[in-house]
C-alpha cells in the first residue's frame, strides 16, 4: 500500500488528466490537419456564422432559380401549365435525390468539408450555364408573336436543361453535408453544446429562409422586370459568395473523419446474417462480437448498444466455432460488430417515420407550382404596382422567419416546463404538429380556389383565360400555414435524422431526410399525371386545364388535404412504435 503522499499525487494526476480531457471534444472530431481539437478554439457558435452565411447565399441562389422557374417555362419556353408543373417538380425531385451521391462520398471517402467544396464548384458551373442560356440571343427562345408562341429549339432546350441539372447535382451534393457539418461543430458529449446544437438547426433553417426571402421578392422582380439574364446572373454571383464564406471559416471548423462506405457496411451485415442463418443467436447479447477497445471499429463512430429488435440481423455478430477457434475475425462479410449491425437496425427503425414525410413534401411542392399558377389567375395589382405571383412565396418565408425565433425563444422554454425535454418537444412530437398544420394549409388553398371559381362564374370569365377580380393577397393564409408547417416538420426532421443516425452515417441519413422532398415532388408529378389522365376522359377539360377558370384546382387541393390527414394518422402510429438509439 502506497504512502498518503503517493496516493495524493496519483489522485491529482488523474484529476489533471480529467481536466485536460474536458478541454478536448469527446466525439472524435479533429481539426483541418487531423489533430484533436480544443473546444475553446474551434467549433461551437464561433464557426457557425461561416456555415450559416454559406447556406443563406446558396439557398438564395437555389430559390432564385426555383421560385419563378414555372413562370420561365410557361412564358419563355412556352410550355403548358401541366407540363411546366411536371418539369419543375421533376427537377426539384432530382435536386433532393442527388444528396444520396454527396452523402455516400462524404461518409465514405471525402468527408463533409471536401464534398461541399467539390459540389459547390459543379453548382457554380451550372448557374453560369443557365445564365448564358437566358442571356445569349442564340440560346434564348423566340418571343411570342400575338397568340402564336414558337417552341424552343432542341439546342436551346439542351443548354437550358444541362445547366438546370448541373445545379441539381451541385445542390444535391452539398445539401446533406452542410446541416450535418454545422451540427458537427457541437460536441454531443457536452450537455451544454448538445442544447446549442438543437438551437443550431432552428437558425440553420432561418438562414435558408433569409436567402429565400430575397429570392422570392427582389430576384423575382428582377426576372420579370429587368430580364431573365440578370435574374439568373445575380443568383450565380451569390453562389460564388457562398463558396467564399465557406472557405473563410476553415481554421475554426471541427471535422469528423469519414468512416468508410455505409452502403458496404449494410451489405456486409445482410450477407453475414444470411450466411449464418443456421446459427443460434445467444440470449446474452454480451456474447455477440464487438471490438474490445473503447472505440468502435468504424472510423469516426462511437459504439452502439445492442437492441432487441430485428434479431435475425444479430446472426451477423455471432462468431462461428471456426472463427472462435482460429481467432480470425477479420472477414467483415462473415462477421460484423454489434455496432455495425445496430447501424442497419437504426435505418430500418427510421423507415416508417421517414416514409410519412413524403406526403408532406408533396404538399410543399405546390408552393412553387400550383400556388403560383393559381396566383396568375387572380388580381395581382396593388395600385400601379403589379405583384409577380411567384413572389407570394415570400409570405411562406416570412412565416418561417417569424416562427423560428418564436419557437426557439418562447415555445421551447414554455414546453420544456411541461415536457421536461431539454428541447421543449421531442423531434417526433414537433414533426407531428407540422403534419397537422399541412392539412390546414391545403384546406385554405382549396377554399380560396372555390371563391375564385365562383367569382369567375359571376363575372362570365369561365371561358376566358384571364384573372378574376380576387386579390392575390387572399393566398397569404395558405403560404403562412405552409411556413409554420415547415418550421415544425422540416426542422424536426433535420434534428431527428442527425440525432438518431449512427455517427458514421450522418450525411447519408441527412440525404435520406432530403430524399423525402424528392419523392414528394415525384409523388406530386405522379398524382398530376394520373389526375390529368382520368379527369380529361371524354373530352373534359380536367381539373387543371391551361385555363384554370374552366377547371377544378380546388378538387386537387382537397385531394392533397385528405391524403395529408390520412398520412398524419399513419405517422402517429409509426412515431409511437419508434425506439431511440442508444450509444454505448
Amino acid at each position: 500500500m502506497g504512502s498518503p503522499e503517493n496516493q495524493l499525487s496519483l489522485a491529482e494526476e488523474a484529476l489533471l488528466q480529467d481536466d485536460e480531457s474536458k478541454q478536448y471534444t469527446g466525439d472524435g472530431s479533429v481539426d483541418f490537419k487531423g489533430r484533436p481539437v480544443l473546444k475553446r478554439n474551434t467549433g461551437n457558435w464561433k464557426a457557425c456564422p461561416f456555415i450559416l452565411g454559406n447556406e443563406c447565399c446558396e439557398r438564395l441562389a437555389y430559390y432564385g432559380i426555383a421560385t419563378n422557374l414555372v413562370t420561365y417555362l410557361t412564358q419563355k419556353l412556352h410550355e403548358g401549365n401541366v407540363s411546366a408543373a411536371r418539369n419543375v417538380t421533376t427537377w426539384q425531385g432530382t435536386c433532393y435525390l442527388a444528396p444520396l451521391i454527396g452523402a455516400v462520398l462524404a461518409d465514405a471517402y471525402w468527408g463533409r468539408y471536401w464534398t461541399i467544396a467539390i459540389f459547390s464548384t459543379i453548382y457554380f458551373i451550372g448557374m453560369g450555364t443557365l445564365t448564358l442560356s437566358a442571356s445569349v440571343p442564340a440560346l434564348k427562345p423566340a418571343e411570342c408573336l400575338g397568340p402564336a408562341c414558337p417552341p424552343a429549339t432542341p439546342a436551346q432546350y439542351a443548354v437550358f436543361f444541362f445547366g438546370l441539372y448541373l445545379i441539381a447535382l451541385g445542390t444535391g451534393g452539398i445539401k446533406p453535408c452542410v446541416s450535418s457539418f454545422g451540427a458537427d461543430q457541437f460536441d454531443d458529449t457536452d450537455p451544454g453544446e448538445r442544447i446549442k446544437k438543437g438551437s443550431f438547426f432552428n437558425w440553420f433553417y432561418f438562414s435558408i429562409n433569409i436567402g429565400a426571402l430575397v429570392s422570392s421578392t427582389f430576384i423575382v422582380w428582377i426576372q420579370e422586370n429587368a430580364g431573365w439574364g440578370l435574374g439568373f446572373g445575380i443568383p450565380a454571383l451569390f453562389m460564388a459568395l457562398a463558396i467564399g464564406s465557406f472557405f473563410l471559416g476553415t481554421p475554426l471548423y471541427r471535422f469528423q473523419k469519414p468512416g468508410g462506405s455505409p452502403i458496404t457496411r449494410m451489405c456486409q451485415v445482410v450477407v453475414a446474417s444470411v450466411r449464418k442463418r443456421n446459427l443460434v443467436v445467444p440470449e446474452d447479447s454480451s456474447l455477440l462480437y464487438e471490438t474490445p477497445d473503447k472505440s468502435s471499429a468504424i472510423e469516426g463512430s462511437r459504439k452502439l448498444e445492442h437492441s432487441d429488435e430485428l434479431k435475425c440481423l444479430d446472426r451477423a455478430a455471432v462468431a462461428s466455432a471456426a472463427e472462435s477457434k482460429s481467432g480470425d475475425y477479420s472477414n467483415k462479410w462473415r462477421l460484423c460488430t454489434v455496432t455495425q449491425v445496430e447501424e442497419l437496425k437504426i435505418l430500418i427503425r427510421m423507415f416508417p417515420v421517414w416514409a410519412t414525410v413524403i406526403v408532406f413534401a408533396a404538399v410543399y411542392a405546390q408552393m412553387s407550382t400550383l400556388f403560383v399558377e393559381q396566383g396568375t389567375m387572380m388580381n395581382t395589382n396593388v395600385g400601379s404596382f403589379k405583384i409577380p405571383p411567384a413572389s407570394l412565396s415570400s409570405f411562406d418565408v416570412i412565416s418561417v422567419i417569424v416562427w423560428v425565433p418564436v419557437y426557439d425563444r418562447i415555445i421551447v422554454p414554455i414546453a420544456r416546463k411541461f415536457t421536461g425535454n431539454e428541447r421543449g418537444f421531442s423531434e417526433l412530437q414537433r414533426m407531428g404538429i407540422g403534419l397537422f398544420i399541412s392539412v390546414l394549409c391545403m384546406s385554405a388553398a382549396a377554399i380560396v380556389e372555390i371563391v375564385r371559381l365562383q367569382l369567375a362564374k359571376e363575372h362570365g370569365l369561365v371561358d376566358e383565360p384571364v384573372p378574376v377580380p380576387l386579390n392575390i393577397f387572399w393566398q397569404i393564409p395558405q403560404y403562412f400555414l405552409l411556413g409554420a408547417a415547415e418550421v415544425f416538420t422540416f426542422i424536426g426532421q433535420l434534428e431527428f435524422f442527425y440525432d438518431q443516425s449512427p455517427d458514421a452515417m450522418r450525411s447519408l441519413c441527412s440525404a435520406l431526410a432530403l430524399l423525402t422532398t424528392s419523392l414528394g415532388n415525384y409523388l406530386s408529378s405522379f398524382i398530376l399525371t394520373v389526375m390529368t389522365y382520368f379527369t380529361t376522359q371524354g373530352g373534359n377539360p380536367g381539373w387543371i386545364p391551361d385555363n384554370l377558370n374552366k377547371g377544378h384546382l380546388d378538387y386537387f387541393f382537397w385531394l392533397l388535404a385528405g391524403l395529408s390527414f390520412l398520412n398524419m394518422f399513419v405517422y402517429i402510429v409509426a412515431a409511437k412504435r419508434y425506439k431511440e438509439k442508444k450509444s454505448a
